[in-house]
């Protein structure tokens, strides 16, 4: 994932001292050159007397140089009672991005016991403006850059530009209609053109089906690709015509998000795919989601986008699994069965030679078995993970938000799977219920609430945090 481009803005205010403000300038940038995934742009000393800004001149130059570099975020700081019309001035023209606004610590007296800095007005100065002109923005404290709790809280803040990048405007593909009696997985076109500028792209099944074909004009890449999956899989449950018809699929979904410019996709998964070609398309939309292109189960749009918002959260290191919440634990308390029928990505397994291709656990008795092969079945690592739901009613949007930890289980399940065990499993449920959530959520290894949360409030999304 490219990196994310911060602009920074070293607030400075005449004739606090110089040599001060300079100092913490160069301490900031060395803070954020340990930060992964930021790239730095900030007014050298030849744009900008040394290198801060202070004034409406400088303001403007700095703004030139953000819109050059084309920022995906802001950072201000005051490195001394920053000057904070300057600072606004910048903040007005890229208020549509995410802004952090942090304070600097005050230094030792000067010999006569004068305040060198006094950055906490500044930034007073500096946030009541941002109030004042109605741009969102979060708060980093008042820090020594070196500090490791604003080095998190700047960590966090690139997630949240990934977040926000990586959301709005978003194309997301939509394989086939919901199943018919899946409300569950309706959704807003309207509202996500609206609040979010993102756009579905639309393809059928039979549209889908020409560009699979195993022996059509692209049976090389095919045959490519269905080396990949053997390599990666244990195949021997499953027919070699099944291979051929998943690697036919996964060439045709990968080339329709490639050539859309897709993100995400939500895919129809039964019963056409079954009834008409044969394959339970589970283990395939496990590899599209490994390669970059989130994919949700049953045309769930909204899941494609939970998916979607926590892969920019962890800045594309892990990949989302897309699960039902189901059942709690029979006997382990505050702990429950994250599931799906056998989607899980292979890089997510507890063991990457367990990963086993089969016939749909559900649908193999409906369907037959021989037309529902091709389930990724394995248990999941373990680890902390973020749980996560999008949802939206009458225009209004929230996320749901939670953390547990997937452990690990010595018994033989069906599917791709794993235990969490979380704070108060009946709160969550609870929540879920009262908040008009649906079965479908996304789990991810590692956590990204503080992220997301944030990312929530840029976008205006309700968070539900449990």
């Amino acid at each position: 994932m490219k990196k994310i481009r911060l602009g920074f803005v070293p607030a400075h205010r005449e004739p606090f001292d110089e040599n001060w403000a300079e100092e913490m300038r160069k301490r900031c940038l060395d803070s954020f050159a340990g930060i992964e995934g930021a790239e730095i742009v900030v007014p050298d000393k030849k744009l900008t007397k040394n290198g801060c800004v202070r004034n409406d001149e400088e303001a403007e130059k700095t703004i030139a140089l953000f819109a050059e570099k084309g920022i995906d975020g802001l950072l201000i700081g005051t490195m001394t009672f920053g000057d904070e019309v300057a600072a606004l001035s910048v903040a007005s023209a890229f208020q549509d991005l995410p802004i952090l606004l942090f304070g600097t610590k005050e230094g030792p007296f000067t010999a006569d016991g004068g305040r060198r800095s006094d950055s906490f007005c500044g930034t007073l100065s500096v946030s009541s403006g941002l109030h004042r002109r109605q741009i969102p923005f979060v708060f980093g404290g008042l820090v020594f850059p070196e500090e490791e709790e604003f080095q998190l809280i700047v960590s966090d803040f690139v997630r949240v530009c990934s977040v926000c990048k990586g959301f709005i405007g978003a194309r997301i593909g939509l394989v086939g209609p919901r199943p018919e009696r899946f409300e569950t997985c309706i959704f807003s076109e309207d509202e996500l053109m609206r609040q979010f500028d993102q756009r579905v792209v639309p393809i059928s099944i039979p549209d889908i089906m020409k560009m699979a074909d195993p022996a059509g004009a692209n049976a090389e890449e095919i045959k490519k690709i269905a080396a990949k999956i053997k390599k990666k899989a244990d195949v021997s449950d499953v027919a070699k015509s099944t291979i051929g018809k998943m690697a036919g699929l996964e060439y045709a979904l990968f080339t329709f998000a490639q050539d859309k410019n897709l993100s995400a996709m939500g895919v129809q998964c039964w019963n056409a795919m079954q009834e008409v070609y044969g394959i339970s398309p589970c283990h395939v939309m496990g590899r599209l989601t490994d390669a970059g292109v989130m994919t949700s189960c049953e045309v769930d749009i909204y899941g494609a986008l939970t998916m979607l918002f926590q892969y920019q959260a962890a800045l594309g290191s892990t990949v989302p699994h897309f699960i039902d919440w189901t059942i709690k634990h029979q006997e382990m308390e505050d702990t429950f069965l994250a599931w799906h029928c056998g989607n899980g990505p292979a890089s997510l397994a507890c063991n990457a030679d367990e990963v086993k291709l089969r016939y749909h656990s559900i649908l193999g008795e409906s369907l037959g078995i021989d037309r529902s092969q091709g389930t990724g079945e394995f248990q999941l690592k373990e680890g902390i993970v973020t749980l996560c739901r999008l949802q939206e009613h009458e225009g209004e949007f929230k996320m749901l938000i939670t953390n547990g930890e997937a452990i690990h289980s010595d018994e033989k399940l069906r599917g791709s799977w794993s235990w969490v065990q979380v704070d108060d499993l009946d709160e969550l449920y609870g929540t879920l219920i009262e908040e008009g959530f649906v079965h479908h959520a996304s789990m991810i290894h590692g956590d990204y609430s503080e992220a997301i949360i944030d990312a929530c409030s840029f976008l205006g999304i309700e968070p539900i945090v449990v």
